[in-house]
């Protein structure tokens, strides 16, 4: 498979309607929400009126309608893939959130965007596009003074870590570091570190790895004599399997911060 077609599979096994896209969970987006809401009342500001929030690979939008839900401001929620943004509209519209919220077509690597800057920034599971540095670079450059970002990161909980699991990461995702080196950059790209926190296992299972690993077989068998897609579907299970192995030694993790 050429990119093209390596990025059109990935979004037939990723559809729009599964529950979410990554790991998260609501109970984790609201907890970090009103870490960043606490902060801006501290600061003299209102808690949540008219905020001007933006969600960067906000994927099928999970985590815009807990923002939608909880904030009365308007939000621009971003994503390359227009599927994703059609089922976030669905979501919006099904709660009553739809006109809080505005999408966005394009990529978190080239923003263009003339709405901003923002009082809050949400990435929940999407830094790695940009890379964890340049992400931080540039979201402080879309914030007002005293704005707060909020973002997951897949960490390294330990520094010991099974040779089995290490080689898999460092195949799949090699800028993969520990929370204290992340930390060390929040405050080197000039942040104060509000709040940090691992999201649960069930953050994991309950809305992702579970529908998504139910949706494999199905895979499996259409593409029963396609080495590649084969190939490709197995990998996801491998990384599902990696998780209930291995769950203690990685993780995703919530950085919560004010510029």
């Amino acid at each position: 498979m050429d990119e093209r077609e390596q990025m059109e599979f990935f979004h037939e096994i990723f559809d729009a309607g599964l529950p979410r896209l990554g790991p998260g969970d609501d109970t984790s987006t609201r907890r970090a929400l009103n870490t960043a809401l606490g902060a801006r009342s501290e600061a003299g500001g209102p808690r949540s009126e008219k905020l001007r929030i933006l969600d960067l690979g906000c994927g099928n939008g999970p985590q815009t309608m807990q923002l939608a839900l909880n904030t009365d401001g308007t939000i621009l929620a971003v994503d390359n893939h227009e599927p994703f943004l059609d089922e976030l509209k669905k979501r919006a519209l099904a709660l009553g959130v739809e006109e809080k919220i505005q999408t966005c077509l394009g990529d978190m690597r080239n923003l263009e965007l003339d709405e901003g800057p923002f009082d809050l920034i949400w990435c929940e599971g999407a830094l790695f596009v940009t890379g964890f540095r340049r992400g931080l670079e540039t979201c402080f450059d879309l914030l007002v003074p005293g704005g707060s970002l909020a973002v997951t990161e897949l960490c390294w909980f330990k520094t010991e870590v099974p040779e089995e699991c290490r080689k898999f990461f460092e195949m799949e995702y090699p800028p993969m570091v520990d929370v204290e080196t992340n930390l060390h950059e929040i405050r080197e790209c000039g942040y104060e570190l509000l709040d940090t926190f691992m999201l649960p296992e069930s953050a994991w299972w309950d809305s992702y790895y579970l529908p998504l690993e139910r949706r494999l077989p199905e895979f499996r068998a259409c593409y029963a004599h396609d080495p590649e897609k084969l190939e490709f579907v197995e990998i996801i299970q491998l990384e599902i399997d990696m998780y209930r192995k291995y769950s203690s030694y990685y993780g995703y993790v919530f950085y919560i911060m004010q510029r």
